[in-house]
């Protein structure tokens, strides 16, 4: 990991934890309210906390920890490659508003 390389929010406590319903990162709500999430900046949930529970998932399983995306086996696995070091749901249930699936549509992106 190169120095400088921007990182991805880790949790800063362990209750009210959720993931995005796009790239699966691990966060606080308070997080993602303030900060949004680090990987899909095209949500713009930051200061929305509506788009933050409609992009957001409290329902997951499991967390991998991603150090270097690039070489880690794991995040090859996870389709993490490109993502930023952080904390990922191995599993997510939920689904984005059909709105938000018609742009990321429109604009070629793909969720996991």
């Amino acid at each position: 990991m190169a120095d400088g390389e921007d990182l991805a929010q880790v949790p800063n406590e362990l209750k009210g934890l959720r993931t995005c319903l796009v790239c699966h990162l691990v966060k606080s709500f308070e997080q993602f309210a303030t900060e949004g999430c680090d990987n899909c900046t095209f949500l713009a949930m930051e200061d929305d906390t509506e788009k933050v529970y409609d992009c957001t998932s409290v329902n997951f399983e499991g967390v991998i920890s991603v150090v270097d995306p690039k070489t880690s086996w794991c995040a090859k696995w996870m389709r993490l490659t490109e993502a930023k070091p952080g904390c990922y749901a191995m599993q997510v249930d939920g689904e984005l508003p059909i709105e938000i699936q018609e742009m990321m549509q429109d604009r070629g992106i793909r969720t996991r």
